[in-house]
């Protein structure tokens, strides 16, 4: 009865901006921006791609993914980024980053202002 409240573990990583840029540097990884298209303004990490995690077919779109790779998922503060990780964990997704304090924290670090 009292394992109701347990939390489940997450299928994904918490990392800041330092370690997702590092992780950017190594081979078999995809930068997936899970911003709408008017939030590409704030600013971008090289080499991503966008698949709007409000779009309708964001689900079936992620689940095409390889999902072999490594997926370094951001947003515009981390927590709708948190989310579209949940959801690939869900779909058999293993190595999964969320960068914590999204766009922002990536905008901060002095190498890529």
């Amino acid at each position: 009865m009292f394992n109701l409240f347990k939390k489940s573990p997450t299928k994904y990583n918490n990392i800041d901006a330092t370690a997702f840029a590092e992780l950017i540097k190594k081979k078999n990884h995809v930068v997936l921006d899970v911003r709408s298209p008017g939030e590409l303004s704030e600013g971008a990490v090289p080499g991503h791609i966008m698949i709007n995690f409000f779009d309708s077919q964001f689900k079936t779109l992620v689940a095409k993914r390889n999902k072999s790779k490594t997926y370094l998922v951001y947003c515009r503060s981390g927590n709708r980024s948190a989310k579209a990780c949940a959801l690939m964990g869900d779909l058999g997704f293993t190595e999964i980053y969320n960068l914590k304090g999204g766009i922002g924290a990536w905008n901060k670090m002095p190498s890529v202002s």
